[in-house]
């Protein structure tokens, strides 16, 4: 209850630590930015709305818009590198399994695949996407997509990411109306997004299924 209650006054909580802490804002920002993309038993870290909020207390006048947003934009993109890191050297230990229950080589070897044709704009996507932006830079590790393709795509998702939402948060995050639903929008950010990653993934399923029975 406690964290549901700071993701959607995440607002009020960060305008507090502020106002106690200080510039120590910009650590626990980058800690939990860092934390959320890099690290995949914590999914669960407010992302979206985090950066918005970001951005509209920048338009306030009560943090650094170019700080905020480098720091963050660090954080992200290290984030990911420490996933894809993780799952990159779990992956080797994976294959030992191959003729075991927890390890299906034609589903790695799929995976692969699509990372390899797919995974670029997979990377960026996911950013967007509260749950599978945690998975995924693990999920491309595990699958072994080329190193330097994932950090171009990386730093492009990061980019996007962090710039566009805490941009838009600090050019609408302080409208009347905006203030007064801010709730409803974190809200949209976390369930929208996860929405259409669940319709993707049924789709997806359900066009593997029909092409299996061709």
């Amino acid at each position: 209850m406690h964290l549901i209650d700071f993701i959607l006054h995440v607002d009020k909580y960060l305008e507090a630590f502020v106002t106690t802490y200080g510039m120590w804002v910009y650590a626990l920002l980058f800690l939990i930015v860092f934390v959320e993309t890099g690290v995949v038993v914590m999914p669960f870290l407010p992302g979206d709305s985090l950066l918005f909020i970001v951005g509209a207390m920048c338009g306030a006048g009560l943090m650094s818009f170019p700080l905020a947003t480098g720091l963050l934009f660090v954080a992200a993109f290290l984030g990911d590198q420490c996933n894809y890191q993780i799952g990159h050297h779990l992956g080797p230990k994976v294959f030992k399994w191959e003729n075991s229950r927890w390890f299906n080589r034609k589903a790695f070897d799929k995976a692969h695949a699509f990372y390899e044709r797919y995974g670029g704009i997979t990377i960026i996507l996911a950013r967007f996407m509260p749950f599978v932006r945690t998975f995924a830079p693990f999920v491309a590790g595990v699958a072994n997509m080329n190193r330097a393709k994932f950090i171009a795509y990386n730093l492009i998702g990061a980019a996007i990411w962090v710039f566009g939402i805490c941009a838009a948060g600090y050019f609408f995050g302080n409208l009347p109306w905006v203030k007064a639903n801010l709730e409803k929008i974190i809200w949209g950010l976390i369930l929208v997004p996860g929405l259409l990653a669940i319709f993707g993934a049924w789709r997806a399923g359900k066009n593997d299924k029909a092409a299996g029975t061709v």
